[in-house]
């Protein structure tokens, strides 16, 4: 697998990551542990370096998960997770508030580190903007977590150009992870502009649109209540008919490029910026191969520019979030 860097810092990964979460949270029935921890070291076996978690996912659950699978390859790996919700004090499987007090932070990271089986976290990104908390409170305290030797990078999610400049320069932000593919690329007006300017990498959850982008997605597609896409404005079956002429787009370039649809979605994602590492999730061994092999289809800049006039005449329906949700990106 290629390596790349993020941005100006010197955290080198695989150039496809692995997105954690969907393993044990928000995606239906939790997929079998013994299975997803031989997934897991399965995935380093074909040189996957980065792995993405969080304290919520679960809670703590996948953290746990990952933690067992890769505490024997630790020093093969980057693991990334994340702070910043207030998870219910009665236990509940969802958080109730963002809270990103450094007192808050430091407990956090303390809890993340036994559950990962590990003595230092490689990438530590606040998960939601805290509009509560100074973001320079935020960037300073994980500033002392580097400095204790407990946390190596600092990293945002879903953070507005604003907030990211802030808190850069009182931290230096290796990576910023929010959403980004062919059917939300909201990153490019500002976003990507500014890190690149400024020397931050780039991390795409939901590179795969939550798996509408492999086109195995109709308007027929039943979703159980616990999978987080039955509430998602995007994944009705009107939008879903709606948003199909993407797919159609893409299934139309992977048959001249020989690849698969999944493959085509993350490897224009990978030609847009050296410094740009996707993380696609998955429970199944062959959807992971097939991921990875993305990182062989390579675009020539006259098949983007055709990919870019073809895809800017389709206007994606529905919201990616509820209104609920979407409140808490761009801060």
């Amino acid at each position: 697998m290629q390596k790349r860097k993020l941005g100006n810092s010197d955290l080198e990964v695989s150039a496809i990551g692995l997105g954690c979460m969907g393993m044990n949270f928000s995606y239906g029935k939790p997929a079998d542990k013994k299975e997803m921890i031989a997934l897991l070291r399965s995935a380093v076996e074909r040189g996957v370096t980065f792995f993405d978690t969080a304290e919520v996912y679960g809670p703590f659950t996948n953290e746990e998960l990952v933690g067992e699978a890769l505490a024997p390859l630790r020093k093969q790996v980057v693991i990334a997770t994340k702070f910043g919700f207030k998870l219910d004090p009665n236990g509940g499987p969802r958080w109730i508030g963002l809270d990103s007090r450094p007192e808050h932070i430091k407990q956090v990271a303390e809890g993340s580190l036994k559950r990962l089986r590990t003595d230092v976290i490689d990438l530590f990104y606040q998960h939601r903007v805290d509009p509560e908390v100074p973001i320079e409170d935020v960037a300073g305290t994980i500033k002392d977590l580097i400095k204790e030797g407990k946390v190596k990078h600092f990293g945002l999610s879903e953070a507005s150009v604003q907030t990211i400049r802030r808190a850069h320069a009182v931290q230096p932000v290796t990576a910023l992870q929010s959403e980004y593919s062919l059917w939300w690329r909201q990153p490019e007006l500002e976003i990507l502009p500014a890190l690149e300017e400024l020397g931050i990498g780039f991390v795409p959850y939901s590179p795969l649109g939550r798996g509408f982008l492999t086109g195995k997605i109709n308007e027929n597609t039943k979703f159980e209540p616990s999978d987080f896409r039955s509430v998602l404005p995007r994944f009705t079956p009107e939008a879903i008919k709606a948003n199909h002429s993407l797919i159609d787009l893409i299934n139309s370039i992977a048959e001249k490029k020989k690849a698969t649809t999944a493959q085509i979605a993350l490897s224009w994602l990978l030609a847009q910026k050296p410094w740009i590492v996707p993380i696609p999730g998955t429970t199944k061994l062959h959807r992971l191969e097939e991921n990875i092999g993305a990182a062989t289809v390579e675009f020539s800049k006259e098949e983007l520019l055709e990919v870019e006039d073809a895809s800017s005449k389709i206007k994606i329906q529905g919201s990616r979030y509820p209104d609920s949700l979407e409140k808490l990106t761009e801060r």
